[in-house]
């Protein structure tokens, strides 16, 4: 999708933000999210682009994550896991929300923790 202006950016990118909270209640959301950040990273420019790559590495980090905390579950390690995991995506999405508020390219885009 062509973008035109940055509004009409940055309206996407705050919903993959809130869809990825919204997620710790519905739990698909986050699918729905990190396809919206999928269709518009391509035209994004380069500033809102690290923020959609940041989003698509937050749902695949957070994926792993979670499949590494229900296959622990059985152990207890694994409650540990996933609350960090939610912890962690609430924390990621707060930051994200953060910097794009402020209209500025994501300083972590790359990375696995905050």
């Amino acid at each position: 999708m062509k973008i035109e202006n940055v509004n009409e950016a940055l309206t996407p990118a705050k919903l993959v933000y809130v869809l990825y909270m919204l997620s710790l209640l519905t739990g698909f959301s986050a699918v729905v999210a990190v396809i919206i950040a999928y269709i518009y990273r391509g035209d994004a420019p380069d500033w809102l682009k690290s923020h959609f790559t940041f989003q698509i590495r937050t749902f695949w980090i957070g994926a792993l994550y979670m499949c590494i905390g229900w296959i622990t579950l059985p152990i207890l390690i694994g409650v540990l896991v996933l609350l960090f995991t939610m912890l962690w995506l609430i924390i990621r999405s707060v930051k994200g929300l953060k910097v794009l508020n402020k209209q500025l390219e994501h300083p972590f885009k790359n990375g696995w923790m905050l």
